[in-house]
């Protein structure tokens, strides 16, 4: 009798509100690295959100759907959203792995206390990817705040894939980005 190969499932979770090229470069990188990825898009409840959840998940379901004809031998990327804490998501869909991209020395202390916490408790290990060089300052809230506050659409370019640039400018004609600008008011 032959051992069932064993499959390496993860998640890469965040709000993806927008998604960044720095959020797909960590989600190219984390194809190769297991064998079933999952993009899972969740809700921060410390953040107003740009794009609907719907919207977050059609955007990043179209550049995975390009990613996942690129290269056969990488493993399989999905898309799904989930309500509550990342672990309990993590153990619903049989992951035991959670996948996080690390920017700069910034991230690496709130990730590493995140990561500690999630082993701790729901026994789930983390990895970190540490992004390309070009994407250590992109934030999506740095693009929300710069959407809000009237910035060059177009200048994003280097930053976020063209789909969000479209959805971005879709937003700004048909209401603008008054709800973002509400929560700076004092």
């Amino acid at each position: 009798m032959t051992a069932s190969p064993c499959i390496h499932r993860a998640i890469y979770s965040g709000s993806f509100d927008p998604v960044t090229l720095g959020h797909l470069d960590v989600i190219e990188r984390g194809r190769r690295m297991f064998d079933d990825l999952i993009v899972a898009i969740g809700r921060n409840i410390d953040k107003r959100e740009l794009f609907p959840l719907r919207r977050r998940r059609e955007m990043v379901e179209r550049l995975v759907r390009e990613m996942n004809d690129g290269d056969p031998l990488a493993g399989s990327v999905r898309v799904e959203t989930y309500q509550g804490l990342t672990v309990d998501f993590a153990r619903s869909v049989d992951a035991s792995i959670i996948l996080r991209g690390i920017r700069n020395i910034s991230d690496l202390a709130y990730e590493c206390q995140l990561a500690m916490t999630n082993r701790q408790v729901a026994n789930i290990e983390t990895v970190f990817i540490v992004t390309d060089q070009a994407f250590s300052y992109t934030s999506s809230s740095l693009i929300r705040q710069i959407a809000a506050l009237g910035g060059d659409l177009d200048s994003l370019s280097a930053i976020v894939p063209p789909i969000v640039i479209e959805a971005l400018k879709e937003m700004k004609a048909a209401s603008g980005f008054a709800h973002l600008l509400e929560e700076h008011k004092d």
